[in-house]
């Protein structure tokens, strides 16, 4: 069932960003008098359609990407046949420079304001919850696997970045700190203070989401007893919500990680666990650990986390700046692969990887958040100056509007061809790196 969630969507996803991107193209066509031929979500064969005015609208079986077909326009579908003859008024080769710009940069405008409308409606919608440096360092933080091989340990208290203060939790694990070279932090451990540079290599660790997942740091999470399922070992040895766990087996269990540790070390044992119940009082419980070292409740986390709302205006400006920041960190990303400082198989993903940041829950909001980063992903893929890509119809033009000389009809099918070999290889080396990925 989750699988099915995943790729639904992924698909939903994917439909409305490719929709929306060859409609900016569509519009931009026909608003300069150009005859569109075709528009499609998906590429052939095509599953349904219909005709309109002089374009046939339809989705295609392959959720992958889609097109619109220009009259008079060379693109991925190679159809040069008709171009021997003078250009009719309505072709798109038969029209200004500039026009033929904005129709290849339509795509792309439309999922910049598509990625900005999103993050400025769930900026406005939603306000940011975040964890104040006072409120982490309260439990120090918890250093998963890739944090505890560079030197950072469950409990330190993290008092600079960079040499510089920070304000809230995510200010340590952002982008501008990942990819930074050589970040060091500054670690306050009992009464010593430590220094911490990530080292050379780094960032490939980071990307390596079968090794560690993409964890980093966390904070570390006090907690109390949620909601206790019925039939559970939870349920029959007397846990209840608002429990608070005192200890387990004479071992001190204040956070969630000490308890996860505890409950894996005894699976399938029996455990003596003292616990402070909500009216103060104390009692002591028998209970049996799962085979899966689990006792069967939700832990409710009791972190102080602080929450701001924005008003419209402000909402415009951090929901754009968002946007472009997925712009940027996606430059600074692809400037490290070509250098050779990040691995291209570690750090790209494909459909699959995609889908799986999804996730096997249907949950709106993260939906949401995934599809604005995404069409401004998708925006910047587009721009790349590869033939077949717009960015590559982009180059071509500019060059033409400058130099007052048009590529031949030749140069351009040949240009088409080669981008479309890059583009098929690039996709075939996502999917099967998801699937590598996935089975290694």
């Amino acid at each position: 069932m989750e699988a099915i969630i995943m790729a639904a969507q992924l698909m939903l996803g994917l439909s409305i960003l490719v929709g929306l991107h060859e409609l900016g193209h569509l519009l931009a066509a026909k608003a300069f008098g150009m005859r569109v031929e075709k528009y499609s979500i998906g590429f052939p064969p095509k599953i349904w359609g219909f005709q309109y005015g002089e374009t046939e609208y339809s989705f295609g079986a392959i959720p992958l990407g889609g097109f619109v077909k220009i009259s008079g326009m060379i693109d991925e579908s190679l159809d040069t046949k008709n171009l021997s003859a003078e250009p009719e008024p309505w072709e798109f080769r038969a029209k200004p420079a500039w026009q033929r710009l904005i129709v290849m940069m339509g795509g792309i405008i439309v999922n910049v304001i598509t990625g900005i409308v999103i993050f400025i409606t769930m900026t406005y919608n939603n306000g940011e919850s975040y964890l104040t440096k006072e409120a982490l360092n309260q439990n120090g933080i918890y250093a998963y696997k890739l944090a505890q091989e560079v030197g950072f340990q469950t409990g330190d208290r993290i008092t600079a970045v960079n040499g510089q203060d920070y304000e809230r939790f995510s200010d340590l694990v952002n982008n501008e700190v990942i990819l930074k070279e050589n970040s060091t932090f500054q670690v306050l451990r009992g009464d010593s203070i430590l220094t911490i540079t990530l080292p050379d290599g780094f960032l490939n660790k980071f990307a390596d989401k079968k090794e560690y997942d993409g964890q980093f740091l966390g904070a570390r999470q006090p907690f109390k007893v949620g909601q206790v399922q019925l039939g559970s070992a939870a349920a029959k040895g007397g846990l209840e919500a608002g429990d608070r766990f005192i200890s387990i087996n004479n071992q001190p269990v204040m956070y969630f990680d000490q308890l996860k540790e505890i409950l894996t070390k005894n699976k399938e044992k029996d455990i003596q666990a003292t616990v402070q119940t909500e009216d103060a009082g104390e009692k002591t419980l028998d209970l049996k650990v799962g085979e899966d070292g689990t006792l069967g409740f939700v832990a409710e986390p009791l972190l102080d986390f602080s929450h701001e709302e924005y008003t419209f205006g402000e909402s415009v400006n951090k929901g754009t700046e968002q946007a472009f920041n997925v712009v940027w960190v996606n430059i600074k990303a692809f400037g490290k692969i070509f250098r050779g400082e990040v691995s291209a198989s570690k750090s790209l993903s494909g459909p699959i990887g995609i889908a799986q940041m999804f996730g096997g829950t249907w949950n709106w909001d993260k939906f949401w958040g995934l599809t604005g980063l995404l069409s401004m992903v998708l925006a910047f893929m587009n721009f790349l100056p590869i033939p077949a890509l717009d960015g590559g119809h982009v180059v071509f033009l500019t060059y033409e509007m400058l130099s007052g000389q048009k590529p031949s009809d030749k140069f351009l099918e040949g240009a088409q061809k080669v981008g479309m070999v890059l583009l098929l290889g690039l996709m075939g080396f996502a999917i099967f790196n998801d699937v590598f990925k996935a089975l290694f």
